[in-house]
């Protein structure tokens, strides 16, 4: 895992794991299928009960196109998201 990868925010609405239901398990097949073909390294919620997610991208990987098309962004559940580098060296 070491090399450049990027970081994937994503700060949730309040009560995100009522308002998720409908979206969720069309959100986790979007995400495997990142995961699936080595785009995503991991990803999962943050907190508890969550208050937004993570999602570790390869350096080539374009984190802003998934979440363009990610059915929680398209729902309303992400009220911000940001990406970051981020160097791994351990």
């Amino acid at each position: 895992m070491n090399g450049v990868h990027q970081l994937l925010h994503y700060d949730y609405v309040e009560n995100i794991v009522e308002r998720r239901a409908p979206h969720r398990e069309e959100h986790l097949a979007y995400a495997r299928e990142w995961k699936d073909d080595g785009r995503i390294v991991a990803a999962g919620a943050v907190g508890d009960p969550p208050t937004g997610a993570l999602f570790v991208f390869t350096g080539e990987a374009d984190p802003e196109a998934f979440a363009a098309a990610d059915p929680y962004v398209q729902a309303g559940l992400v009220t911000a998201r940001r990406v970051e580098p981020w160097n791994v060296v351990v």
